[in-house]
């Protein structure tokens, strides 16, 4: 008898578990990473800067608060920069905020990207990378990865 109670009662609790876990998912809708732009900050003798733009929406109806972005963007194909943006950020509830990422470049370390650049004006771009975000049911992490061409003189087009 006592082991058909405690059976029951165990059932009972992974069944509650279990359906507050799925209320908990219901409830919470992912975060929507888009790419905004990417804008050339300046050329140097030996390199220079750029900023990837990102836009982050939040269609919950609580803030999020992101606590990690990391990124891999790629000019052409080719590895151009990389790295972890650990700056909390805070997206209000059915709301959106935009996301700088400086990102800084030797030409020697772009190779062809960097000259097709130079020379033609355009070159495809890629960014890829997570967003992990703390919510009231836990942390959770969203991949995004968006590509386009940038030109020089135009900006970035997707």
């Amino acid at each position: 008898m006592r082991t058909l109670l405690l059976a029951a009662t165990l059932a009972v609790t992974a069944g509650t578990a279990t359906g507050c876990a799925s209320l908990g998912r219901q409830a919470f809708a992912e975060p929507k990473v888009t790419f905004q732009e990417m804008r050339l900050n300046g050329l140097g003798l030996t390199g220079g800067s750029l900023d990837v733009v990102l836009n982050v929406e939040n269609p919950n109806g609580y803030r999020l608060d992101a606590t990690r972005m990391t990124y891999k963007l790629f000019i052409d194909t080719i590895p151009f920069g990389e790295g972890t943006v650990n700056q909390q950020l805070t997206v209000d509830e059915k709301s959106q905020t935009t996301v700088r990422i400086p990102v800084n470049f030797s030409y020697s370390g772009v190779g062809a990207a960097g000259r097709a650049l130079i020379q033609n004006g355009t070159v495809p771009y890629r960014v890829t990378g997570d967003l992990t975000v703390a919510t009231p049911i836990g942390n959770y992490t969203r991949p995004y990865d968006m590509a386009g061409r940038y030109s020089i003189l135009s900006g970035s087009s997707r």
